[in-house]
């Protein structure tokens, strides 16, 4: 029999929300209708559950409950970009990928023919949901035979199943809670009042009578679950990008000339998608030269945009940093579509003195002008050395700060990646010695050993302070008998 899985991210809004706000991480979390008082709660975490905030409360009302409350909306047009950059994700796994479309966050794999690619199903299904959690998202994902099957198991389970008979699967369909598929809630508790909580106990009742009494959608969910109705996989048959391409007749060396010709190429790009009812996330240029051959930029605005004066600007940044090495005798453009983002006009102008999108806009500029790389945030790893204890990768966007709220300043520690030679500390006010970066006060040691299976480590960290205020941050290496500075606390 054909195989397919089920892939399902529970409280698909919630994670995208905690991946936009890692900061969040240690605050109860909530999905609102609308970012006021009173909006309504959509989404909620266990740990607002813990504290009495329900689904459905206002706002307002849940901030009573819990001043630590952190909410936010999260728009359609989030969730459409999120669930096509999964599903072009899980495309890297499966020829063949359909997202459901009335539940955001569900997906289904053909599973068929991958066993040659993957010592096991388990193995496969085991390495999606560890790509994915390496993009700060939870997945449950079932392997089974029924389209289904798989999806009820899903939503009931927690982890990664592989099922490997067809009766085995059946059995456990039967146990799935009818609470945790989408069931009209008035027909659920019906049910339940009559003792049939499960899909087995739903299974056990006559099929024509179900629907009679409790409607069309209950006789459905008796044929699905019976094995009565299947559907067929059913995949996205993704539209192909818009693109432009123009051969010139001599080649162009002069990048102003080429700018102008891109903007013709563009505008009539950004027509097409705006008569899609998209914008552009992603432009993607290719520059044949006369004699270098092929050359590819990427450039992204600070937000989807259809704006062609901007992304002209950040082409032209772009090209004069490159400064065209040989003549151009080809231009080709493609653009990575989204939805836009709604926005709704605000009667008072009620923004921060701290504009983001104009922050977002001036990043875009820097990357466009120094390359992808050049804007970037660190993110703690698993090093065991301080220097190798954080990797870098790209910022995308600027998130709203949230000072805390005492006033005491922060505390920055800028650290070289390669420890600097120092000279042995001296400490201030012997006769001996009165340079001003002399020690005055020493804070230590903290100790790191380690480091045996490659190269063995034995450092004893200080915090110095120099008779002029500096604040040093230094250790003293055991087997090579010598200090290095690591960085400064500013």
């Amino acid at each position: 029999m054909d195989r397919m899985a089920c892939v399902d991210l529970p409280a698909f809004p919630l994670q995208l929300l905690r991946q936009r706000h890692p900061d969040w991480r240690e605050h109860p979390v909530a999905v609102v209708d609308r970012d006021r008082p009173q909006g309504r709660l959509l989404w909620i975490d266990e740990r607002a559950q813990r504290l009495g905030i329900r689904t459905g409360m206002r706002f307002a009302t849940a901030l009573a409950l819990s001043p630590e409350l952190r909410a936010a909306e999260v728009s359609p047009a989030q969730i459409a970009r999120a669930v096509a950059a999964i599903a072009r994700r899980l495309g890297d796994y499966s020829p063949r990928v359909e997202p459901a479309t009335a539940e955001p966050g569900t997906f289904w794999l053909d599973a068929a023919g991958l066993v040659g690619l993957y010592p096991s199903l388990r193995a496969w299904a085991e390495a999606i949901a560890g790509d994915l959690a390496a993009h700060g998202l939870h997945a449950t994902l079932v392997v089974g035979f029924r389209r289904f099957a798989t999806y009820a198991l899903a939503k009931a389970g927690r982890s990664v199943v592989c099922l490997a008979d067809p009766d085995v699967e059946q059995a456990a369909l039967r146990a799935v809670p009818l609470e945790r598929l989408a069931i009209e809630p008035q027909v659920r508790d019906a049910l339940a009042r009559l003792g049939v909580s499960t899909l087995g106990r739903l299974l056990e009742l006559p099929a024509e009578g179900l629907g009679r009494r409790y409607g069309p959608g209950a006789l459905e969910l008796h044929r699905l679950a019976s094995g009565d109705l299947t559907l067929p996989l059913q995949p996205q048959r993704p539209v192909p990008s818009p693109t432009r391409r123009l051969i010139l007749d001599e080649a162009e060396t002069d990048a102003e000339r080429l700018v102008r010709l891109i903007e013709r190429l563009l505008t009539p790009l950004l027509a097409e998608l705006a008569g899609r009812g998209q914008v552009l996330e992603e432009l993607h240029l290719l520059l044949r030269f006369e004699r270098l051959g092929r050359h590819r930029e990427r450039l992204r605005p600070a937000a989807p945009t259809g704006d062609v004066p901007q992304l002209i600007e950040l082409v032209r940044l772009r090209l004069a940093q490159a400064r065209l090495p040989d003549g151009v005798t080809e231009l080709w453009l493609a653009a990575r579509p989204t939805m836009p983002e709604p926005r709704q006009p605000e009667l008072l102008d009620g923004r921060p003195h701290r504009d983001l999108e104009a922050a977002d806009r001036a990043l875009a500029r820097v990357r466009a002008a120094l390359g992808e790389q050049a804007v970037v945030r660190a993110r703690l790893g698993a090093g065991h050395l301080p220097e190798n204890g954080f990797d870098w990768e790209p910022l995308p966007q600027l998130a709203p700060a949230r000072p805390p709220g005492h006033r005491q300043p922060r505390l920055v520690r800028r650290l070289y990646r390669r420890p600097l030679p120092l000279s042995p500390p001296r400490i201030a006010g012997r006769d001996d010695d009165r340079r001003p970066d002399a020690m005055t006060r020493a804070v230590g040691p903290y100790l790191i050993a380690g480091g045996w299976w490659v190269r063995p480590v034995q450092r004893a960290y200080y915090f110095f302070e120099t008779r002029d205020g500096a604040l040093l941050w230094v250790f003293y290496d055991r087997l090579r008998r010598r200090w290095r500075l690591h960085g400064r606390v500013e």
